[in-house]
């Protein structure tokens, strides 16, 4: 042993793979009396040109980190927000479906959008309860987390001591990093359109390393 020991610097444990979660880019504006386009019952908006911009923005931060696999959701907008690092990285998208975004039920296709911004009682109910069930018809938030920590755990296994992409949706980057955190399940909703956020996974054991990083934005 030397006369100094130095502060430790984290390293991702053996056998672990480290997970950059992205949002997507913005997605177009909701509109009154049209549905969005839908994908397995659930709303399936592209990106807005902001949203492009964005995933413009993520893919020059990233294309020189050492990442070995890129994945999306089922939904258009993960795709075109990974397309840009996907050709700058020369790597072909892989689709994870239990990553998709939070089934809304009656309120899936844009109504989201129009009750929370009128704070109607139902949305006042999930947010203050951390409950996304009380949505009429919607998923619950165990059922949420539960496939997408499945999701998540699958992509693990299968990149040991590698970096990879994972391009989401707001309710799933909040999900994970809740279960990750062990806080309240909405404490890390709200991440922003094409932020990074960063865990580690191996095997049971969980890291968070980062949230809402937009510095590239």
């Amino acid at each position: 042993m030397g006369n100094e020991a130095r502060q430790h610097r984290f390293e991702p444990p053996q056998g672990a793979c480290d997970i950059l979660l992205i949002r997507h880019g913005e997605t177009q504006a909701a509109k009154r009396g049209e549905m969005f386009p839908m994908v397995g019952g659930q709303g399936d908006p592209a990106l807005r040109p902001e949203g492009e911009a964005q995933a413009v923005a993520i893919a020059e931060r990233l294309k020189h980190e050492a990442i070995d696999a890129i994945y999306v959701t089922t939904m258009q907008r993960t795709h075109q927000t990974a397309a840009p690092l996907a050709r700058a990285l020369g790597l072909a998208p892989m689709v994870e479906p239990d990553l998709r975004e939070v089934f809304l039920g009656d309120w899936d296709g844009g109504e989201y959008r129009f009750r929370a911004a009128a704070n109607d009682p139902a949305f006042v109910r999930a947010r203050d309860a951390h409950e996304w069930g009380e949505i009429p018809n919607a998923e619950t938030t165990a059922q949420l987390q539960a496939r997408v920590m499945h999701g998540l755990r699958r992509i693990a296994a299968t990149h040991p001591d590698q970096l990879v992409a994972v391009v989401v949706h707001g309710g799933v980057v909040g999900a994970a990093l809740s279960m990750v955190a062990q806080s309240r399940p909405f404490a890390f909703n709200g991440a922003d359109n094409g932020s990074i956020s960063r865990i580690v996974i191996n095997g049971e054991q969980m890291i968070l390393r980062g949230f809402n990083d937009v510095a590239h934005l």
